[in-house]
């Protein structure tokens, strides 16, 4: 018999389980073919978003002293998502160059539904494993990042957005008025070179080259390889298509998560090139119950600036007297900055309104808008 106090404990991690359900979910369509194919965009962008609507806010807070045995079912679930993303792509890839009933723009929606497990689910979970202090944990964060060909994203993420989120130096804070389609390419630009650099500079500090084998750059370039050699070799030419559409797809959909996560918010200059700290201001939030379930309490994300490496079912909810609160989950919000004139409208008024709370005595805005202030070093 499990002990009730095994049950109690998984039965409030069970929510956050929701995510497991895509995977037999993306077996049925792939194996349906035709418009069945529509539902995994449907079934994360619109279910949880109507979900969102009659779930409600999630505004309690778990004690953020939880001893981690306290947590393990919450654990399991990003522990147990590698493998299975893993023989969701490939095994996928394998069935679906060898099935009759996919024509090619029903490989290439299958894929884009592929796209959306491993950049929804996927890329998130990497980001929870990336940030704690266990080497499986990290590598597993590795893995994830390379089946999308976004290794790197583990070094600007650690070494540069943390450190000067809110800055220009920091490619995945979106500029006020930068409309998301100037942002994408620019980010996809800046974010690697900045990852480069950042790596280069710690490997300096150490008097070792940029060559030198403890670059995390060799590694992700290997797993990347490994990946795109592997659907190649189940898949042929078509089996390597799916594969990088998915992670098109995913990427697209992490950098839309970044550009609604600190639009428009900006730390303050404080003269020399200096900055303030990080607070919870400099990020946008949300506690729309639901979506957070689907992503693992992402929605947090002041708290997660505050403490990185604090465990998801641990981040704490911020009010609108302490953060910004965005008006809807960011399932909602991500199809909203794909129309950047909606965007706008509904978000530079709340930019103008978090300015003038937080900032009343700033009344020109204008070298902050443009990236006058000097980067801080």
């Amino acid at each position: 018999m499990i002990p009730s106090d095994t049950v109690a404990k998984l039965h409030r991690a069970l929510p956050f389980w929701l995510s497991l359900m895509l995977i037999p979910l993306i077996l049925f369509v792939a194996s349906q073919g035709s418009w069945w194919l529509i539902l995994m965009p449907l079934s994360t962008w619109w279910l949880f978003s109507v979900l969102d609507h009659f779930a409600g806010l999630e505004l309690e807070n778990a004690d953020p002293g939880t001893s981690e045995d306290q947590l393990f079912w919450y654990r399991a679930i990003t522990l147990l998502w590698p493998p299975l993303q893993f023989a969701t792509i490939f095994g996928l890839i394998w069935y679906a160059t060898r099935a009759d009933h996919l024509g090619a723009v029903e490989l290439w929606a299958l894929s884009f539904g592929i796209g959306v497990l491993s950049g929804t689910i996927g890329i998130n979970y990497s980001h929870e494993l990336m940030h704690q202090k266990s080497k499986l944990e990290r590598w597993l964060g590795d893995l994830l990042l390379a089946s999308v060909l976004y290794s790197h994203f583990r070094s600007e993420h650690l070494l540069v957005h943390h450190r000067y989120v809110g800055t220009r130096r920091d490619p995945v804070t979106a500029r006020y008025n930068e409309g998301f389609h100037q942002f994408f390419p620019r980010v996809l630009r800046q974010s690697f070179m900045s990852a480069w650099a950042a790596e280069k500079a710690m490997l300096a500090r150490k008097g070792l080259p940029v060559r030198d084998g403890s670059n995390p750059f060799w590694r992700y370039l290997a797993l990347q390889a490994g990946f795109v050699a592997l659907a190649f070799v189940i898949g042929g030419w078509i089996g390597l298509a799916m594969f990088l559409n998915q992670a098109v797809v995913a990427i697209w959909q992490l950098e839309l998560t970044n550009y609604i996560e600190h639009y428009g918010l900006t730390r303050k200059h404080l003269g020399g090139g200096k900055y303030e700290h990080v607070q919870p201001r400099h990020s946008w939030n949300a506690a729309h119950k639901a979506s957070n379930w689907l992503l693992i309490n992402l929605q947090r994300h002041s708290d997660h600036h505050y403490k990185p490496d604090r465990r998801f079912p641990l981040l704490q909810n911020y009010t609108e007297a302490d953060a910004p609160q965005l008006p809807y989950g960011y399932p909602v919000m991500t199809a909203v900055a794909m129309m950047p004139p909606l965007w706008v409208r509904i978000m530079n008024r709340r930019v103008k309104r978090w300015r003038a709370m937080y900032y009343p005595e700033i009344t020109d805005w204008h070298p902050y808008n443009k990236g006058l202030h000097p980067l801080p070093r």
